[in-house]
C-alpha cells in the first residue's frame, strides 16, 4: 500500500501543471455555487479542451454530463464536480486483462520516436518485473543508433537483467531472432525488445516491424505478443498524432505515457485513450525505477482535479 500511496503523491504532484491549467477556470466554475446554465457548460468545455483533452473527447464528456445533470435534476454547479470526475474515469477504464503479458511467457515490442523515454521505460519495467520474480531479457533491436544500444545496456545492468545486443547498424530482425531463441533457451518469462521509431520514414519502419513480427511468429508462436508505444506527455496533441501514425503501421496493444510531471497537457491521456481506443497502460512521472506505474483511470482523474 505504501508504494501505491507514494505513487499517488507523485501523480498528484506530477500533474500539478495540468491541475493548475484546469483549476484556473474549473474550480471557480464549480465553487461559485451558481446555477447550471449554458454559460457554465461553455466555460467548462473550453477549460477541458485547454488541458488537451481534445475536442472529440470533450464533446463526448460534455454530452454525458448534460444528460446526467438533467436525469438527476441537478441545479448547482458544485454538484457537477464529482459527476465530471466519474464520467471522465469511465471513458478511460483499463481492463484487467490489459496486463496479462506480465504473467505469461511474453515478447513485448516497445516502439516510439527518439527522446520519448522508450529505452528508459524498458529499463524501469524490466527492473519492476525482475523485482516481482520474473525472469527478464531485453533485446537492443533499435540498432539505428549506437547510443540506444549503450543506454539499454546501462539500464539492463541497473535492472540486473540479461541483454542481447549486436553492433550499430545490425539487422534488427537478426537481433530479435537471437533474443527470442535466448529467451526460450533460458526460459525467460518476458522479453522486451527496444525497436526503432523513425516515423519520418514510415515505409521502412513498417517493413522493419513486419520482419521482426515474422521472426517472433515463426520462432516463438506460443508467446504472448504485446506492442507498446511510448509517447512523451509534454507534447500534447503531437503525442496523439504519433500514436495515430504508429497505429497505422502496427497493431498497438497499449501506450506508455512518460514525462507527465513536466506538462500542463495531462488531459492528453484521456484524449488518446478515448479517441484511439488504445489503453494507456503505464504512466511515468519521474526518473526513478518506480516512477513508471500501471495506469489507474480513477486515480489519474482524481489527481488531475485534486484539491491541494
Amino acid at each position: 500500500m505504501g508504494e501505491k500511496k507514494g505513487f499517488w503523491n507523485k501523480l498528484v504532484s506530477g500533474l500539478s501543471k495540468t491541475r493548475d491549467s484546469i483549476k484556473a477556470g474549473v474550480d471557480s466554475l464549480f465553487y461559485g455555487a451558481s446555477e447550471i446554465d449554458e454559460d457554465f457548460y461553455e466555460q467548462l468545455e473550453e477549460r477541458l479542451i485547454m488541458a488537451d483533452m481534445g475536442i472529440h473527447t470533450t464533446d463526448a464528456v460534455m454530452e454525458k454530463l448534460r444528460k446526467q445533470v438533467s436525469r438527476q435534476h441537478l441545479t448547482k454547479t458544485s454538484d457537477c464536480r464529482e459527476l465530471l470526475i466519474e464520467i471522465i474515469s469511465e471513458q478511460m477504464a483499463v481492463d484487467e486483462t490489459a496486463y496479462e503479458f506480465e504473467n505469461l511467457p511474453s515478447v513485448v515490442l516497445v516502439i516510439g520516436v527518439n527522446g520519448v523515454g522508450k529505452t528508459t521505460s524498458i529499463g524501469k519495467l524490466s527492473g519492476q518485473m525482475k523485482a516481482k520474480g520474473r525472469k527478464v531479457l531485453v533485446a537492443a533491436a533499435d540498432t539505428f543508433r549506437a547510443a540506444a544500444i549503450e543506454q539499454l545496456t546501462e539500464w539492463a545492468h541497473r535492472a540486473e537483467v540479461d541483454i542481447i545486443a549486436q553492433h550499430e547498424g545490425s539487422d534488427p530482425a537478426a537481433v530479435v531472432f537471437d533474443a527470442v531463441n535466448a529467451a526460450k533457451a533460458r526460459k525467460a518469462d518476458i522479453l522486451f525488445c527496444d525497436t526503432a521509431g523513425r516515423l519520418h520514414n514510415k515505409k521502412n519502419l513498417m517493413e522493419e516491424l513486419r520482419k521482426i513480427n515474422r521472426v517472433i511468429d515463426r520462432e516463438y508462436p506460443e508467446a504472448h505478443k504485446e506492442t507498446l508505444v511510448v509517447l512523451d506527455g509534454t507534447t500534447g496533441q503531437n503525442a496523439l498524432e504519433q500514436a495515430r501514425q504508429f497505429n497505422e503501421i502496427c497493431d498497438i496493444s497499449g501506450i506508455i505515457l512518460t514525462k507527465l510531471d513536466g506538462t500542463a497537457k495531462g488531459g492528453i491521456v484521456i484524449a488518446i485513450q478515448s479517441e484511439l481506443g488504445i489503453p494507456v497502460k503505464y504512466v511515468g512521472v519521474g526518473e526513478q525505477m518506480d516512477d513508471l506505474q500501471k495506469f489507474d483511470a480513477d486515480d489519474f482523474v482524481r489527481a488531475m482535479f485534486a484539491q491541494e
